[in-house]
């Protein structure tokens, strides 16, 4: 009789290679599913609303995707009443060409976004969208100017 042990080890292995791809396989693609990055990118591509951002880490900038247009806004870290927290942001497009289409309600819907996640920071908008803020704001209505 012959000691067949050498071939149901080399079968086991490969049966314990191929799980563990199996898993690795699995594990990269809810990986890539999850990612925020993605999602950032996928929102952007469908022209909807995505707000990413590292809250914990008040030197990285946020991105926001609304309307096929993307916003990067930069946070300043300063104190409030009690605390140290983000009290002031500004806003820019990636693409100026991108915002055609935008009304004032749109810029109003974003802030209000921000305001959410930052409630004790001043927002600005730079050029040209501060200009369009201003010329677009109704009479009586306070202008916010931070500068």
């Amino acid at each position: 009789m012959e000691n067949n042990n050498g071939g149901l080890v080399i079968m086991w292995l490969l049966r314990m290679l191929l799980f563990a791809l199996i898993l690795f396989l699995i594990y990269t693609a809810v990986k890539y599913l999850l990612n925020s990055k993605r999602k950032l990118e996928l929102a952007h591509e469908q022209k909807r609303y995505y707000f990413w951002d590292d809250q914990e880490n008040v030197r990285k900038n946020f991105l926001i995707t609304y309307k096929g247009v993307l916003f990067e806004g930069e946070k300043y870290l300063g104190t409030t009443d009690n605390s140290f927290d983000v009290v002031s942001i500004f806003i820019w497009p990636h693409n100026l060409s991108a915002l055609k289409g935008m009304v004032r309600e749109d810029f109003l819907f974003i802030e209000k976004k921000i305001t959410e996640t930052y409630p004790t920071a001043k927002i600005d908008w730079k050029s040209p969208v501060k200009e369009f803020m201003h010329k677009t704001a109704s009479p009586g209505e306070e202008i916010k100017d931070h500068l």
